[in-house]
């Protein structure tokens, strides 16, 4: 039995995911949490900073799992509530960024940008795939 692609979009925004995941993580482990040993920051402090760190590249991993099997899921029907959740995590996720960075630190608003650009591409992605019909 041959499994097809239902949903070309989803599988697309579910490998973003799943490099999103990677590329953080590798950025996590290589440049920013290494800074950590490096500050006066107490120990607390710096648990939690890696455990959010941590949490979002899983998020990010497991979100994009989650669409590369909607994108093989015969009636896309099924899955579409579920990719309409995913739309508002990202957009609730962006809008914490975004709210923080305003509030704490302004000047690096411009630093958004890469951030914002990816989760727009995945929101409209994710849209254009939400209306797409099941192939009979």
């Amino acid at each position: 039995m041959k499994t097809k692609v239902q949903n070309w979009w989803y599988l697309v925004v579910g490998l973003l995911f799943v490099l999103f995941a990677v590329s953080h993580t590798l950025n996590g482990v290589l440049a920013v949490l290494p800074r950590l040993s490096d500050t006066t920051m107490g120990a607390d402090t710096k648990t939690v900073f890696e455990y959010v760190w941590h949490i979002i590249g899983i998020e990010n991993l497991v979100l994009g799992a989650a669409l590369i099997i909607m994108a093989f899921y015969k009636n896309i029907e099924k899955v579409r509530f579920t990719a309409w959740v995913i739309i508002a995590v990202l957009i609730v996720r962006w809008a914490v960024i975004a709210g923080f960075t305003a509030l704490h630190d302004s000047r690096n608003i411009p630093n958004l940008l890469p951030d914002t650009l990816a989760i727009a591409l995945c929101v409209v992605l994710l849209c254009l795939g939400s209306r797409a019909k099941t192939k009979v």
